[in-house]
C-alpha cells in the first residue's frame, strides 16, 4: 500500500494510474477530495483500490491530523510518495501559510518534511517485516545546477544560502531560505532542492538502521501538467512547444508516472540514496540511471543544518 500526495492531477494522477494498474492499494492524498473522486471516477479507476483523504501539506495542523489519521487505521505501509507541489510564479507578495510560513516552501517542503518524518516508524515497520518499504520524493531539474535546467537564471537558480532565512524565523518580513528578497519562482526551485536534500539527509540517517529505501527522481519535462496552471498564459502554450520542438525534451504524464510508479514499486530499483533519471527525453525504452546532483544539495553540512533548521520550525526534535 502507497500514500501519494497530490494525486488528483499532472505526474501524481498518472502515478496513481500507473499504481493501480500495478495492483497496489492507495490513499490518495489531497487538498480536495470532492475533485479527486470526481477526476478518479473520469478515469475509471477502481474503487475497491483506493481511499481518498484529505491533506493540506502547507497547512502542519492538517499534516498532523493526516498521519494520525493514518496510525490509527492500523494499516501497513509500502511506500510513501512526496509528489505534490504548488507553483506561483506570478505573485508579488508572498502568500502565507497558517503558521505563517512562504507557502511555496511550507506546502513543497515543510508539509513533506513532517510528513515523511512521522511515516518513517510505519515504513520501518513494515521493512523490520523484510516487506517492500520505500520513500519516493520528486524532485526537478531546474533545482539542480549539475543538469542543465538547474543553470537557467530564470528568475534565479535554486540557491540556500546559508537558510539565512529559516535560521531567522522564516516569517514576515522574510519569505526566501536564504534571506533575500521574494522571488516567486526562485522559492519553488529552493522548496524543491530543500526536498531532494531532505531525502538525502534521510537516507544517510535511516537507511542503515531501517531498510527503508529513501530516493529521489526526476522523471523528465512535463511540460503540460496542472502545476502551471497559474503560470503566465502564454509560457503555458509556448513551452510544451519549445520542449516538443526545440529541445525535443517534452515527456508525458502518462510516461512520467509510469517512471515515478517504476521507482516506488519494480525491484530495479532496490538501491538508497538514489536520484533517478531519464535524461529528460520522452522514450519508454530510455534506461533510467542515477543522476549527480549540485553540490549543495550533496553537502553533508548543509543538509545536516537544513535538517536542524527545519525540525525547529515546525515544531520537531532534531533526532
Amino acid at each position: 500500500m502507497a500514500i501519494i500526495t497530490g494525486a488528483s492531477s499532472g505526474v501524481g494522477l498518472y502515478s496513481t494510474k500507473a499504481l493501480l494498474n500495478r495492483n497496489w492499494r492507495l490513499i490518495l492524498a489531497v487538498r480536495d477530495p470532492q475533485k479527486m473522486l470526481k477526476v478518479a471516477q473520469l478515469h475509471q479507476f477502481d474503487t475497491s483500490r483506493f481511499d481518498i483523504w484529505e491533506i493540506d501539506l502547507g497547512n502542519l495542523d492538517s499534516v498532523h491530523t493526516f498521519v494520525k489519521r493514518f496510525q490509527q487505521s492500523g494499516q501497513d505501509l509500502n511506500a510513501l510518495v512526496c509528489n505534490a507541489a504548488t507553483y506561483l510564479p506570478l505573485l508579488k507578495e508572498p502568500m502565507r501559510s497558517p503558521q505563517g510560513f512562504e507557502i511555496s516552501v511550507a506546502t513543497n517542503y515543510f508539509g513533506h518534511y513532517v510528513l515523511s518524518r512521522r511515516l518513517l516508524k510505519n515504513l520501518t515497520q513494515t521493512a523490520k517485516a523484510h516487506q517492500h518499504a520505500r520513500l519516493i520524493t520528486l524532485g526537478t531539474v531546474t533545482a539542480n545546477s549539475e543538469e542543465f535546467g538547474g543553470k537557467v537564471p530564470i528568475p534565479a537558480p535554486a540557491d540556500l544560502g546559508n537558510l539565512e532565512g529559516l535560521l531567522a524565523g522564516f516569517k514576515e518580513p522574510i519569505a526566501m531560505i536564504n534571506g533575500k528578497n521574494f522571488k516567486p519562482g526562485k522559492a519553488y526551485k529552493d522548496s524543491k532542492l530543500c526536498n531532494m536534500v531532505m531525502n538525502r539527509e534521510l537516507h544517510r540517517r535511516y537507511y542503515a538502521s531501517t531498510g527503508v529505501l529513501f530516493n529521489t527522481l526526476y522523471p523528465g519535462c512535463v511540460a503540460e501538467t496542472a502545476l502551471f496552471r497559474d503560470a503566465p498564459v502564454l509560457f503555458q502554450k509556448i513551452f510544451p512547444w519549445f520542449q516538443k520542438n526545440i529541445t525535443k525534451g517534452y515527456v508525458s504524464q502518462e510516461l512520467a508516472g509510469d517512471r515515478v510508479a517504476q521507482v516506488v514499486a519494480d525491484t530495479s530499483f532496490n538501491r538508497s540514496g538514489v536520484h533517478w533519471s531519464w535524461g529528460n527525453r520522452n522514450s519508454a525504452i530510455r534506461a533510467p540511471f542515477s543522476q549527480e546532483l549540485s553540490v549543495k544539495a550533496k553537502n553533508e553540512t548543509m543538509s545536516k543544518n537544513l535538517w536542524e533548521v527545519t525540525a525547529k520550525l515546525v515544531g520537531m526534535s532534531p533526532d
